[in-house]
C-alpha cells in the first residue's frame, strides 16, 4: 500500500489521518474535502496534498480510501472512487438511506474491491469478550436482551458548537438512529437476524437540533428455540451520565457489557453479587487503529473484511423500518 485517500478532514477524518501517519508513516496521504486546505494544514496533518475534486484525487492513484464525511454524501463519492478501482472503508453509517447502497456493493463485487463498513465498536475487546461469552452459552437460554446508549450531545465535542455538527442536522444524516447505529449493528452481530421491530422516536429535549434525540425500540429476533428473543433498545442524545451497556438475562444468570468501563460482569443464578469476568479499558483511538489495521491487512492478503457493505446496508434497512414503525404505529417485519 503506497497511497491512501482521506475523504473529509472533520473530527473523524483527522483521527484516521493521525492514526495512519503514526502507524504507517511510509504511506502517502491525500485529503479530499469540499474546500482547499491551507498550506499549514497540509504540513500539520502530514499530507502529500489536499484536493477538492475526485478527479484531482485520482491523479495520485490511491489504492484505498477512508470516507469520513456526512453520511448523506457517502454514496456519490464512494461510487466515483469504486469506478476507479479504489478499496473503500466508509465511516458508519454506510449512508443515510438504502438508496444507492446496493449499486455500490454490486460495483465493488464486480471489480473485486473491498468495501468495509466502519463499525469500530466490533474491535472493542470487552464487546468481543461479551460476544464470546454469549456464543459459549454462558447465560444458557436467553430470555431477554436490554441495550441502552446515551450521552449529552453538547459534551461529545465540547470544543465545537454541537448544533452545527453532523449529529444535529437532518441534511447531514444526524439523529440518534444514524449516529448511534453501532447498537443496531452489534446486536445483529451478536444475537442474529431481526424478525420485526416496533418503535417510538421523538425529539424530547430543548437541544438546538432538527433530528430525533430519542428512540425506544423493541426487536423480535430469531431463536433456536420455539420462543423468539425480545430486545429492548433505548437511545438518546440528552442523558448526562454517559452510558453504553447491554444486559442479557438467561436461565443460568445475567451477563452485562459496560463499554464505558471496558468490562463484562456476570451474575450467576445462585449468586448474590456481580462478578467481573473481564476488564480492559482501551485508549480512545484503539478500536480505530484495529479497524484500519484489519482493513489494510485484508487488502494486502486479498481477504474478506469482517464488516461488509452488505452488513452496513442491513443496518440502514433496519433504521428505515424503525422509522416506518414509528410513522405507522405498527410492528414492521424485517424478514424478506
Amino acid at each position: 500500500m503506497s497511497t491512501i485517500l482521506i475523504v473529509g478532514l472533520g473530527s473523524m477524518g483527522v483521527r484516521h489521518t493521525n492514526i495512519l501517519k503514526e502507524q504507517y508513516p511510509k504511506i502517502k496521504l491525500i485529503a479530499l474535502r469540499h474546500s482547499e486546505c491551507e498550506k499549514t494544514d497540509v504540513k500539520k496533518f502530514g499530507l502529500v496534498d489536499c484536493v477538492v475534486t475526485v478527479t484531482d484525487a485520482l491523479k495520485f492513484k490511491p489504492e484505498a480510501a477512508i470516507i469520513a464525511i456526512p453520511a448523506t454524501k457517502h454514496i456519490d463519492i464512494a461510487l466515483a472512487l469504486a469506478k476507479a478501482g479504489v478499496h473503500l472503508l466508509i465511516e458508519k453509517p454506510i449512508s443515510s438511506s438504502a438508496e444507492g447502497v446496493s449499486t455500490l456493493i454490486e460495483l465493488c463485487n464486480n471489480k473485486k474491491l473491498l468495501l468495509m463498513s466502519a463499525y469500530n465498536l466490533r474491535f472493542e475487546p470487552s464487546l468481543i469478550e461479551f460476544r464470546n461469552q454469549i456464543m459459549q452459552q454462558k447465560v444458557g437460554n436467553i430470555l431477554s436482551i436490554r441495550a441502552e446508549v446515551g450521552q449529552y450531545l453538547p459534551s461529545w465535542r465540547p470544543e465545537n458548537d454541537y448544533s452545527k455538527g453532523v449529529s444535529a442536522q437532518k441534511r447531514l444524516g444526524g439523529g440518534v438512529l444514524l449516529e448511534l447505529s453501532h447498537e443496531i449493528d452489534y446486536l445483529n452481530w451478536i444475537f442474529g437476524d431481526y424478525k420485526w421491530v416496533k418503535s417510538h422516536i421523538a425529539k424530547l429535549s430543548n437541544l438546538d437540533i432538527d433530528v430525533e434525540d430519542s428512540a425506544n425500540i423493541i426487536f423480535g429476533m430469531e431463536s433456536d428455540k420455539d420462543k423468539e428473543i425480545v430486545v429492548s433498545l433505548n437511545m438518546d442524545f440528552f442523558r448526562h451520565d454517559s452510558t453504553r451497556e447491554c444486559t442479557v438475562i438467561g436461565e443460568k444468570g445475567t451477563l452485562r457489557w459496560n463499554a464505558k468501563n471496558g468490562e463484562v460482569l456476570w451474575y450467576a443464578e445462585d449468586s448474590q453479587e456481580w462478578i467481573q469476568i473481564f476488564s480492559k479499558k482501551t485508549e480512545r483511538d484503539y478500536t480505530y487503529q484495529q479497524e484500519i489495521e484489519h482493513f489494510l491487512s485484508a487488502i494486502e492478503k486479498d481477504q474478506k473484511v469482517s464488516i461488509t457493505g452488505e452488513e452496513g446496508l442491513k443496518t440502514i434497512e433496519v433504521i428505515e423500518a424503525i422509522h416506518q414503525s414509528h410513522d405507522s404505529g405498527k410492528k414492521v417485519s424485517l424478514q424478506s
